[in-house]
C-alpha cells in the first residue's frame, strides 16, 4: 500500500515517497501499488490486510483498490489456515476487531473467511446474531485501549457462536439430546473452519466449555450450582452470558442470578437456594427456559439421565 511505503533517513532527516503514499495518508486513502486485482492474486491476504489497516488509521480503500475484493475473496480458501489464525489476531485483536468486521461485511469478504458464521447471519432476519459478534468485539477492543489481555478463545467463541447456534438447533430439531447435540454442532463448526483458520486445540477446547456450559446457567439444583461456580471456565462462560443477555433481554435475569450467586459466600449461597423463588423450580426440576432461534442455546432440555444398575439377586450370585 501506497500508505506503508514511506521511507525516512536519518542523513537529512527526510522523507522519500516513490509512490504518492504522503498525499494519500493526508486524504486517509488506502491504495495499492500496481494493478489491485494482480496484487490480490498474488497474495489474497493482501484483502484481509486492507480490511485491517483501513479499520486501524481510519482510512478509506481507494475505489480502484476495493473493487475487485468481493470477486478475488473466493482465493482465501488458497491461503494458509495457519497463516490466517495469524492474521485473525491481528484483525480482531489489535483495538479494531468490531470495525474490521463490518468491513468483511461490507466488502463481501466475511463468507470466505468464515463461511458458517456469514450464513448464519444471513438467515438470522432479527439481526440478534449480528448484534452480539458486534459487541464482544467492542468489548474485546475496549479491553486491549485500555492495556487489558483478550483471550482468542473467547474471540472465537463470539465469531463462531452464531454457527455454533444454528448446528445446535439444527440437531435438536432432528431428536438429538441436549449434551449430544451440543459436542456434535461444535465439532462440526470447527471442523468446517479449521479448513480456513487454524485454531489451535489450545483455544478450540475452551471455546468448546464456554458454549457447552451456557445451557448449564438454567439449572438452579444446589449440586449444579455449586459444580458449575467451581469449573475453570465458570468466568469466561459467565462473561459470554452476560455478552449474551446483553442483546437477548429474556437472559437478563439469569446472568443476573449468576452474579449475584458469585457474591455470595457458600454458607449464604445454600441458604439462598432455599429461599429464592428460583431454587424452587430448581427442587421441582424446572429450569430457567430462554431460548431464541439462533442467538440462545435452548435450556428447557435435560441431559439424558444414567439408567439405574441392576443389581443381581444373591440366589443367582450363588449359582
Amino acid at each position: 500500500f501506497t500508505a506503508n511505503a514511506l521511507y525516512y533517513t536519518v542523513r537529512d532527516f527526510s522523507v522519500h515517497d516513490y509512490v504518492g503514499g504522503y498525499e494519500d495518508v493526508q486524504a486517509r486513502v488506502l491504495r495499492l501499488i500496481g494493478d489491485p486485482a494482480a496484487r490480490y492474486r498474488e497474495d489474497p491476504v493482501r484483502i484481509l490486510r486492507a480490511m485491517r489497516l483501513a479499520a486501524k488509521l481510519d482510512f478509506n480503500i481507494e475505489p480502484a483498490s476495493a473493487a475487485p475484493i468481493a470477486a478475488l475473496a473466493p482465493l482465501l480458501s488458497e491461503a494458509s489456515n495457519a497463516r490466517l489464525f495469524d492474521e485473525s489476531l491481528k484483525m480482531f485483536m489489535t483495538g479494531h476487531g468490531a470495525r474490521v468486521f463490518e468491513l468483511l461485511l461490507q466488502y463481501g469478504v466475511l463468507e470466505h473467511f468464515l463461511p458458517d458464521t456469514a450464513a448464519a447471519l444471513a438467515q438470522d432476519h432479527s439481526g440478534l446474531c449480528r448484534d452480539l459478534v458486534l459487541t464482544a468485539l467492542r468489548g474485546g477492543d475496549a479491553r486491549v485501549n485500555a492495556d487489558r489481555s483478550v483471550t482468542p478463545a473467547f474471540l472465537f467463541a463470539a465469531l463462531l457462536w452464531p454457527a455454533y447456534a444454528h448446528e445446535l438447533q439444527v440437531l435438536l430439531a432432528a431428536g438429538h439430546d441436549m449434551a449430544v447435540a451440543e459436542r456434535r454442532a461444535a465439532d462440526r463448526v470447527t471442523l468446517r473452519q479449521l479448513e480456513r483458520i487454524a485454531i489451535p486445540r489450545r483455544f478450540s477446547q475452551p471455546m468448546h466449555e464456554i458454549w457447552w456450559m451456557q445451557s448449564r446457567f438454567g439449572q438452579r439444583q444446589r449440586k449444579r450450582v455449586f459444580r458449575l461456580l467451581n469449573h475453570p471456565r465458570f468466568r469466561a462462560a459467565f462473561d459470554f452470558l452476560e455478552l449474551r443477555a446483553s442483546v437477548v433481554p429474556q437472559l437478563q435475569a439469569e446472568s443476573q442470578w449468576w452474579a449475584w450467586a458469585q457474591a455470595q459466600t457458600p454458607e449464604q449461597l445454600a441458604d439462598g437456594l432455599v429461599g429464592k423463588s428460583a431454587a424452587s423450580d430448581a427442587r421441582t426440576g424446572k429450569r430457567a427456559q430462554a431460548s431464541d432461534a439462533l442467538t440462545d442455546t435452548p435450556a428447557d432440555q435435560e441431559a439424558p439421565k444414567r439408567r439405574p444398575r441392576r443389581r443381581r439377586s444373591r440366589a443367582k450370585t450363588q449359582e
